[in-house]
């Protein structure tokens, strides 16, 4: 992995890269939960460059991280999503410009914070066509894809089942949305007595690996057939 800047608005935005061994393959945007660009998402993007993709996170707390969970729910409400929107449609713009990205489209995955991030972002970019949503969070009072660009698009969505009560309702309604859309979507709910996030293996209190286990493979076949 290494540490790359994008300009996006002016300014310059951190982010974190890594190549597959063989220097090339299709690419994924990585977004991050609500604690930042931590060790556990740094994880994640050297493991989907492990399977072959091109993977690049954007630091969208510009360097701020956090393990208390009070202070992360504070820098999750105070996330810009208007500039959140423009960090993800120029990391996609950076990706399809490189040398080593291969396909004609990006990908998305996001968790938690990121998962609803991850919902948004084929709707604020062309080059991003299809995306993972683990257990979703989609609490900004600006909020508001247009599903209507989901058009020819794929989403899919990990369900934790302990957020069925409050996040549920919101996803089965997005589904719909993407669905009328003309996009399509997978909402997989079949965890068994799944927590919110479980894919989480920094969080032994929560890491739930069968099921970690087996988001992930769906995860990676979706991706990859997506850049197909």
């Amino acid at each position: 992995m290494r540490n790359v800047t994008l300009a996006i608005a002016g300014e310059s935005v951190p982010g974190l890269l890594a190549l597959p061994a063989s220097g090339s393959g299709p690419a994924v945007i990585v977004i991050q939960e609500w604690w930042g660009l931590v060790p556990h998402i740094q994880h994640v993007v050297q493991r989907l460059a492990d399977e072959g993709f091109v993977a690049l996170a954007v630091d969208h707390y510009r360097g701020v991280e956090t393990t208390e969970p009070d202070e992360a729910q504070k820098l999750m409400m105070g996330l810009n999503i208007g500039q959140t929107a423009e960090d993800l449609s120029a990391a996609a713009a950076w990706l399809m410009a490189q040398d080593f990205v291969e396909g004609p489209t990006v990908g998305a995955v996001g968790f938690c914070m990121g998962g609803g991030l991850a919902l948004l972002a084929p709707t604020i970019s062309r080059d991003i066509c299809c995306t993972v949503a683990f257990y979703p969070a989609m609490p900004w009072p600006d909020y508001s894809p247009e599903w209507s660009h989901y058009t020819g698009k794929a989403a899919m969505v990990h369900k934790a089942k302990s957020d069925e009560s409050w996040a549920g309702p919101a996803i089965a309604a997005y589904a719909d949305a993407i669905t009328e859309a003309g996009g399509q979507v997978a909402v997989l709910d079949d965890y068994p007595d799944s927590v919110h996030a479980f894919f989480n293996d920094a969080r032994p209190d929560v890491f739930q690996a069968a099921n970690a286990q087996l988001a992930w493979e769906r995860t990676v076949a979706f991706l990859r057939a997506c850049g197909d």
